[in-house]
């Protein structure tokens, strides 16, 4: 293995990691990617947002049949929920697609090491040298595949070493205090569940405990849910969530956890300063998560964290020369697995001398797969502002879309923030069905530059959910057709 020098080595078989291996194979480089664990996809296939939307696709499903009569279908009465069922089709699902990723290394030539993969300093003579030894492979998600006490050598390498789901200090996840992790394993559907934290995970498993009949709270530190979206996305979720039944606390501080023998109580101060308990089965901590960089040999090199996060140009190359980063553990950019998919492709082709471009903040589409569904890219209304444009806005509700009526899912609406002077879509914010779906046309739309006008004179097929974006954008204009 040492004889061998790839151009390139990245350390890290998520999303971020694998995609760049890929595309640098493609371009032609020869290239070894260096994973912990028997089983390549990282967090993403195996414990976030794969399993996750499965389960999210089973609980829509399950509230299409609490209405199955009015769709026509009879002697639906009496659904039954099947856990171990729902389980299943959720591994099946990661079983499939880590095969297909262990094709993709076969088709393209890339080499896998199995290991723990550190730096041991800068390049020496234009190479750099990666330790790679097998103290994980015991621990929960490592395999008996691992290698041995090797070493990998690399003219250029990407760390992609992903993150970790954050606890609240002086807790650790068990089977009563979860983290993603534990959350997806369950052995049984619990009967109630106190979400901490509500950004797209909280959310997210708040919605599918839900739909399964779950009580569930959320209790988030700051003013609203889902905080980085557009203020009134945030607020038609809340509608949404209480309608739905899902008690929510913004605002609020969590005091303690105390677990007892049927679950946990979960002591808070809520907005008004007054003292609050919330007794659950189970309790989900999504308070964020935090970058894997803490044992990748990052002190061997010129590297400054910032918070343990690794500071990048706008090519993703690090302050030591030769050394990328890409994924969650990159500063500024959000930890999202399309961001870090993008981000290896640019590396990759730039290391290949292809054309490549930077990725873009305002460019990037957040998806929040919750019911309803979040979709949004660019700037929300109050950051357009806050950078001095002259804000225009349109908004158009679902509830004048007939696709929307036909899937009996009118709630939500496109909101469009737009520059009053030159028609510049600066934002588009979606909150309703298929809201992650359909937000990939805005994000091309704001690549190609173009205009609200532009937009106007788009054809949108008739009737679909994506016809929502044609009179959204007339809405900036004051002439949406359907309302």
């Amino acid at each position: 293995m040492a004889e061998t020098i790839y151009d390139l080595v990245v350390v890290g078989g998520g999303p971020a990691g694998y995609t760049c291996g890929i595309r640098a194979a493609q371009h032609g480089l020869k290239v070894a990617i260096v994973e912990k664990t028997d089983l390549l996809g990282g967090t993403c296939l195996h414990w976030g947002c794969i399993p996750t939307k499965a389960m999210l696709f089973s609980a829509e499903i399950w509230d299409h049949l609490k209405h199955a009569g009015k769709y026509g279908i009879d002697n639906v009465d009496a659904p039954k929920l099947n856990w171990q069922n729902l389980l299943g089709r959720k591994n099946e699902i990661i079983t499939k697609h880590t095969k297909g990723l262990d094709f993709l290394m076969k088709k393209n030539k890339i080499t896998v090491v199995r290991g723990h993969g550190r730096l041991t300093g800068g390049a020496k003579d234009g190479v750099f040298t990666i330790d790679v030894t097998a103290e994980d492979k015991d621990k929960p998600g490592s395999g008996a595949s691992l290698q041995t006490n090797t070493q990998v050598r690399g003219k250029n390498v990407v760390l992609a070493t992903g993150s970790d789901a954050r606890m609240l200090p002086g807790y650790k996840p068990d089977q009563t205090i979860l983290t993603n992790i534990e959350i997806l394993a369950l052995p049984e559907m619990p009967k109630s569940l106190i979400v901490i934290g509500a950004g797209a995970v909280g959310v997210e498993f708040a919605s599918v405990f839900k739909s399964f009949g779950a009580d569930v709270t959320i209790i988030e530190a700051l003013p609203r849910i889902v905080n980085v979206e557009d203020e009134d996305i945030s607020k038609e979720l809340t509608r949404g969530y209480k309608k739905r039944g899902i008690e929510i606390f913004t605002s609020a501080k969590v005091d303690k956890i105390d677990k007892t023998t049927d679950g946990a109580i979960v002591s808070f101060t809520d907005s008004n300063g007054k003292q609050q308990t919330k007794t659950a089965e189970k309790v989900l901590v999504a308070v964020g998560r935090a970058p894997r960089t803490y044992d990748a040999g990052i002190d061997k090199v010129n590297i400054t964290l910032d918070r343990g996060f690794i500071m990048t140009n706008e090519w993703m190359e690090t302050t030591e020369p030769g050394l990328y980063a890409v994924g969650d553990i990159v500063g500024g950019l959000p930890q999202l697995a399309h961001v870090g998919a993008m981000s290896g492709m640019v590396v990759a082709a730039k290391l290949a001398g292809k054309y490549a471009r930077p990725v873009l903040r305002n460019r990037i589409p957040g998806c929040t797969y919750c019911d309803p569904q979040i979709g949004s890219v660019g700037l929300t209304e109050a950051q357009a502002k806050e950078k001095g444009y002259q804000v225009k806005i349109g908004k158009f509700p679902f509830v004048g879309n007939s696709k929307a009526t036909i899937l009996d899912s009118h709630d939500g609406f496109v909101k469009v923030v737009a520059d009053a002077k030159y028609g510049e879509i600066l934002g588009v914010h979606i909150i309703g069905p298929q809201a992650t779906e359909i937000i990939a046309e805005c994000v091309t739309a704001m690549e190609l530059e173009a205009t609200v006008e532009s937009m106007m004179f788009t054809i949108h097929a008739h009737p679909t959910l994506a016809e929502s974006l044609l009179d959204g954008f007339s809405s900036v204009e004051g002439m949406p057709i359907n309302v």
